[in-house]
């Protein structure tokens, strides 16, 4: 006769396991988090890096830039450009702004500012951790 054994996993080795899920998932899920902030920040950074010619051409050509479709300045985009926040003129510096709504950036901006000689100086209140290449000036309150 032969011996029925059962074949299995015990308590332990299960606990095991799930203990190391768990310090994998400790480690996975703020870097993942640190990922989606420096994408989000890219991402803001493109959308304005992306009317910034259109911006310049209408200085140059003496028309006040604008986010409104109807006025001979618009720049080619609207407020809600992009569905992580809202793109907005720096009337008194002159240039582009990005302030994020929600996500892992909220109320966090982006600045392209324009000076009077045309040069461009990108400017940011994000964490230096995640602040998208090219934006690396830490943005005065």
């Amino acid at each position: 006769m032969s011996a029925n054994r059962q074949a299995g996993f015990t308590l332990i080795e299960l606990m095991i396991v799930v203990a190391i899920i768990g310090v994998l998932a400790a480690i996975a899920v703020p870097r993942y988090q640190d990922y989606v902030a420096r994408s989000e920040a890219a991402s803001g950074l493109a959308t304005i890096k992306g009317v910034q010619t259109a911006y310049e051409e209408r200085v140059l050509t003496g028309n006040t830039p604008s986010l409104t479709s109807t006025d001979a300045g618009y720049i080619g985009t609207p407020e809600d450009a992009s569905n992580l926040g809202k793109v907005s003129l720096l009337d008194d510096k002159g240039g582009l702004q990005f302030l994020y709504s929600g996500g892992n950036l909220d109320k966090k901006k982006i600045q392209l500012q324009r000076d009077g000689n045309g040069a461009w100086t990108c400017k940011t209140d994000i964490d230096a951790g995640n602040r998208p290449n090219g934006c690396s000036t830490a943005l005065a309150d």
